[in-house]
């Protein structure tokens, strides 16, 4: 498995880059939000890595971040009929974070805007991931709770991680903390948002 390269921009082309690592040239396959990372000239560029072997290729698929490769990683590993193609084709269409959002969110519409999923490959990504899916996703502000308080999102992810270790879903947690409005404590919040579950 090769886990990152660190080496000189050899050619770089939207999708695709050549780095020259001690001599050795090469392909990556990237997203469009790598290639716009890209140093200029023939500068020194890091990339994260994926090694996709197939029976008539060796793919590397590369990206400028950790949070981009861990996507790639969970869509082309956890959701059936996602390859290494669409994988990009999600990262080209938005960031990790409006991504795991939408999953959050359940926002169908979002994912089935991006170009190459259509509506029932959004639908499947959102069944198979909503649970997979981390807490540190940007919670909404409880009901009350004053926008300016940086407490209130810590709070939320608290109440959140709580009720899955209850056995609760993320989702049906994430909406009973929000019916249950803003509260003084964790404890308090987690406690109301057990009256309505």
């Amino acid at each position: 498995m090769i886990a990152f390269l660190k080496g000189q921009v050899a050619e770089a082309l939207p999708g695709r880059v050549v780095l020259d690592v001690g001599g050795v040239g090469y392909e990556v396959l990237i997203p469009l939000s790598t290639f716009e990372k890209l140093p200029a000239g023939r500068g020194e560029m890091v990339l994260q890595t994926v090694l996709v072997v197939r029976e008539d290729a060796h793919t590397l698929y590369g990206f400028a971040t950790k949070p981009e490769k861990d996507l790639f990683v969970l869509l082309t590993h956890h959701v059936s009929g996602i390859g290494p193609k669409l994988g990009l084709a999600v990262l080209n269409g938005c960031s990790p974070a409006q991504f795991r959002a939408a999953v959050v969110a359940q926002d169908v519409a979002f994912l089935s805007r991006i170009k190459g999923l259509g509506k029932k490959t959004a639908e499947r990504i959102v069944v198979e991931l909503k649970d997979k899916m981390g807490v540190d996703a940007a919670w909404p502000q409880p009901a009350g709770a004053s926008a300016t308080s940086p407490a209130a999102g810590s709070q939320i992810g608290d109440a959140v991680l709580a009720l899955m270790s209850l056995g609760y879903r993320q989702a049906d947690a994430l909406a009973a903390i929000e019916k249950a409005g803003a509260q003084d404590s964790v404890e308090a919040l987690v406690r109301e948002a057990l009256k309505r579950l």
